[in-house]
């Protein structure tokens, strides 16, 4: 009998794996940094902070769907404009447009 080698097995490469809370937390942060970057603004560290920790919380109860439709960047992009962006934008008092923006040419949607 032949073994098929798991590159080929099409089940397997479907399969999602949860990040760690670890991951997701430094990814948020990899996120907010090139946004705020694009923005060309300057945010003080403790709203960084509270930025990072409230997208992590959201991220965290969204993460069912985020791991479903994690290769979708567009999508994801419109959660993180419709979810995450409008606090954002009243912490860092930052254009909600501009922000949102800002998230897409860093994120890629």
């Amino acid at each position: 009998m032949i073994q098929q080698s798991h590159f080929f097995d099409r089940e397997r490469r479907k399969e999602q794996k949860v990040p760690s809370a670890r991951g997701i937390r430094r990814s948020c942060n990899k996120e907010l940094y090139r946004t705020v970057k694009r923005l060309n603004v300057y945010i003080p560290p403790e709203k960084m902070r509270e930025a990072e920790q409230f997208y992590f919380k959201k991220v965290i109860l969204n993460l069912t769907w985020i791991v479903e439709n994690g290769s979708n960047r567009k999508k994801l992009a419109d959660w993180w404009a419709e979810e995450v962006a409008p606090e954002i934008a009243k912490c860092w008092e930052v254009d909600q447009g501009k922000l949102i923006s800002a998230f897409r040419r860093a994120f890629g949607g």
